[in-house]
């Protein structure tokens, strides 16, 4: 059974003012919630096209991340080769179509308040898995790589941009985990990018299959994970955290070695930039 809470509407400006007490509340007990059909299929379409433009080398991004063990023998399409592109709020279209899309801003400011900033943002391409598990994602918890406090004021946002099912690596979220700790994260074996907190694997989680422009939004404190894309085709996400502009940067001082190191990366580099405020 899915969990969620979720308005089919199809202008969240004009909804959110009917049931934003409902959303936030389900938000705050759970740790996420889900809005149906949330971006407009021209608009995923849209960011889809940029993917690919960047995969033919049309469009540059500064951030991307190549993950050759998921080619399949003979590919050389580079769509099978590329996993994730990041810093995408710096691109025009990404911007316009998805980061600073009202519906997605109209929903992290009822989550966050009014003062929203973009701090990290991707989009994430599973293809078919040709390494049994390479292209999951280990349970863990956003946090882990943010160095600015508090928690309650970030969120993020997640839209499916095909349909994504348990086969192809839907997300899945242990509800209410929001309300613990951070915990330790260790690297994860498969994939030295990633880091994932361990000791969850007999807890029931709740898989979240959704439709194409479906989107999630999320505590970063949340326990979630992705499995991995054992299907013939692709499944692609793309995804924003925000926080609000008011959030102090932490002393990394005493982390542990590689948590250390990304976060004064994340700390140097200027990805954080001002979309909307009072």
């Amino acid at each position: 059974m899915i969990i969620e809470y979720s308005c089919n509407y199809s202008n969240i400006l004009t909804q959110a003012q009917t049931c934003p007490r409902k959303q936030r509340n389900f938000y705050e007990e759970n740790g996420y919630i889900v809005f149906k059909k949330l971006i407009p299929e021209k608009d995923i379409d849209i960011c889809h096209q940029r993917f690919l433009d960047v995969c033919d080398r049309k469009v540059h991004i500064p951030t991307i991340v190549n993950a050759k063990k998921l080619r399949p023998n003979g590919e050389t399409r580079s769509e099978f080769t590329i996993y994730k592109i990041q810093e995408i709020i710096f691109d025009e279209m990404f911007y316009k179509h998805y980061a600073g899309h009202p519906k997605i801003v109209e929903v992290i400011k009822m989550i966050i308040g009014p003062n929203v900033t973009a701090v990290h943002s991707m989009l994430i391409n599973k293809p078919p898995d040709v390494i049994e598990t390479i292209s999951a994602h280990p349970i863990h918890q956003d946090l882990h790589y943010f160095p600015f406090r508090p928690a309650n004021n970030i969120a993020a946002s997640w839209t499916a941009m095909e349909d994504v099912t348990e086969k192809n690596g839907c997300l899945f979220v242990l509800p209410g985990s929001h309300k613990g700790p951070l915990f330790s994260h260790i690297e994860s074996i498969n994939k030295k990018l990633y880091h994932g907190v361990f000791g969850f694997n007999d807890v029931p989680m709740v898989m979240l299959p959704m439709e194409k422009g479906d989107t999630i939004f999320f505590h970063p404190l949340l326990l979630h994970g992705s499995g991995p894309n054992i299907t013939q085709g692709f499944r692609k996400a793309i995804s924003v955290h925000y926080a609000d502009s008011k959030c102090k940067f932490i002393n990394v001082i005493g982390l542990r070695g590689k948590q250390k190191m990304w976060l004064r990366r994340f700390s140097n580099r200027k990805l954080i930039i001002l979309l909307f405020g009072k």
